[in-house]
């Protein structure tokens, strides 16, 4: 039986490559792992072997301590790979089927899911709705920044891709249906995002770029992608986003300037907790700036999409409320100008075939746009790091050495 190398969060500011074990078809105890989950076996589930295992933001907020994950836990929900193993309640799946697998997992089977809301299944996490690979209160499922990693229920989660050897040729854009790519887009479509929309993206980080992608598959007339980072901002410009520099001024102000009005249709939050402040202020955390910035910078009547992660639990925030999830929000301005919001994480298999027949049909090249960019298992730590200082790469892990240069 082979081993299992994979990348485990040791505490803040800790990566390390450790033997997590090859799986079994049973969710073992281990960090994080739930007392009511250990034990539990899937039947239902496949072993997959990782070919793209992506590095998240929201990785990097538990490797910033920013949460409350417990040493020891494997990271990684981005999973993109092949099929190894079956359990022997599997009946569609197949050994050497290339899949990618929904960061969420869900059962298929309760009221949540059966509704598409299958980021709130209520069966796979004793302690909440919703579950995840490798992540903080999320059931305490492995994540597969690994060589193997298990799924459960199998047929249900994971998304077959038709053809192994053009799916191979596309495996950097396919590679961001896991998490990134539907999540963008369900930020869009929540926001109302459609012909002729004027959209602002705070945040031009992987899933700020993936949602810029998205408002222009979705028909926007203008994108404006926000950020204070310079080299994320032109990597936006360079497929056609119009870009504000939030460290020079407020956004409002930086929209007026491109749009000739100081509003927009919708907005998307691509940011989350971790915010800062903009102009004089930004070089400071203010956990609630984008959420506030948004509603000032969105017309009356108009939406906002909250993909951004926000979390109930933060031991790192500057402020002692933000430390359990309470933000200064202008709520009044919102309720006042009538917004709509929609937050919450994206239930991928409501967006990742369509997405996926975008990609393979050459309407959209997702991987250019975030610039994908490859690196070996060991070098996790790396991509850690760089990511942690601003780069302006989604990072994307090779375990087995089989993507193509």
């Amino acid at each position: 039986m082979p081993g299992n190398r994979a990348v485990a969060y040791q505490g803040p500011g800790i990566v390390e490559l450790v033997d997590a074990g090859y799986p079994e078809f049973v969710l073992q105890d281990g960090p994080g792992v739930p007392p009511e989950n250990a034990g539990r076996p899937v039947r239902h589930g496949a072993i997959v072997r990782p070919i793209a295992t992506n590095i998240c933001g929201s990785d990097q907020h538990m490797v910033r301590g920013r949460t409350t994950a417990p040493p020891g836990l494997v990271l990684g929900h981005e999973i993109t790979g092949e099929v190894v193993e079956v359990g022997p309640d599997v009946e569609v799946v197949r050994i050497g089927d290339l899949v990618s697998v929904p960061f969420n997992i869900a059962c298929g089977r309760c009221r949540n899911c059966k509704a598409g809301d299958t980021h709130i299944c209520e069966r796979v996490n004793p302690q909440q709705p919703g579950g995840a690979y490798g992540y903080v209160d999320m059931g305490g499922w492995p994540g597969g920044q690994a060589e193997y990693v298990l799924t459960p229920y199998a047929d249900w989660n994971l998304l077959r891709f038709p053809d192994r050897e053009r799916a191979m040729e596309k495996i950097l854009d396919l590679a961001m249906l896991a998490d990134i790519f539907p999540t963008g887009y369900h930020g869009c479509v929540t926001a109302g995002v459609t012909t002729g929309s004027t959209v602002y993206i705070a945040g031009a980080g992987p899933v700020g770029l993936a949602a810029a992608v998205s408002a222009q598959l979705l028909g926007a007339a203008v994108v404006i992608v926000g950020d204070l980072n310079e080299q994320r901002l032109a990597q936006a410009r360079g497929f056609g986003c119009e870009t504000a520099d939030v460290s020079t001024g407020d956004p409002a102000d930086l929209v007026e300037a491109i749009l000739g009005v100081p509003e927009v249709d919708c907005a998307v939050d691509a940011v989350g907790f971790e915010a800062h402040g903009h102009g004089a202020d930004a070089g400071s955390e203010r956990p609630a700036s984008v959420l506030n910035a948004l509603m000032e910078t969105t017309r009356a009547g108009g939406r906002l999409g909250i993909p951004g992660l926000y979390v109930t639990g933060d031991p790192g925030a500057g402020e002692e409320a933000a430390r359990h999830g309470s933000l200064s929000i202008r709520f009044g301005l919102g309720w006042a100008k009538a917004h709509s919001f929609f937050t919450g994480q994206c239930p991928v298999m409501r967006y990742h075939r369509r997405l996926m027949e975008a990609i393979l049909n050459d309407r959209v090249r997702i991987a250019d746009a975030v610039n994908a960019t490859v690196l070996p298992l060991e070098e996790a730590r790396r991509g850690y790091e760089e990511f942690d200082r601003g780069a302006a790469r989604k990072y994307v892990l090779d375990p087995h050495g089989l993507i193509p240069s």
